[in-house]
């Protein structure tokens, strides 16, 4: 597997319309109309973060266990999830990213914001595709 850096995960997240790079508590944050929908916190453990609805989140654990837990505590109760930056392939990473950037960029849209709409899906579909060597 062929893994990404902090630097990767960075120029992903910056990639979607709209997004700024901010510091959150000392750490790299990714925002979309001023909400967080990902952040480097925990780069020093191997991680970045996405800030997930519960029902997103325990989708993507489901599909790529290896890839994907939830944050510990009450923001991964919450749907924050880690995302080992090692083992994921930057095809799954963007669409991972762009989950996030939608929940957020959806704003009060509720509906949206509960249901997941086509990002899951979307997540599903990159995870299934067979694997580059």
């Amino acid at each position: 597997m062929e893994g990404v850096t902090g630097a990767d995960f960075r120029r992903i997240a910056l990639s979607f319309a709209n997004t700024a790079e901010g510091s959150h508590f000392g750490n790299a944050d990714f925002r979309v109309g001023g909400k967080i929908f990902a952040t480097l916190s925990l780069e020093r453990e191997g991680f970045g973060v996405l800030l997930l609805n519960p029902e997103q989140q325990a989708g993507m654990v489901q599909d790529e266990p290896e890839i994907f837990s939830p944050v510990p505590g009450g923001w991964g109760r919450k749907g924050s999830a880690r995302v080992c930056l090692a083992k994921v392939t930057p095809d799954i990473l963007e669409a991972a990213l762009q989950t996030a950037w939608r929940l957020k960029s959806a704003g009060s849209d509720k509906k949206a914001i509960s249901k997941g709409g086509t990002d899951d899906r979307l997540l599903s579909s990159v995870a299934r595709r067979p694997r580059r060597k």
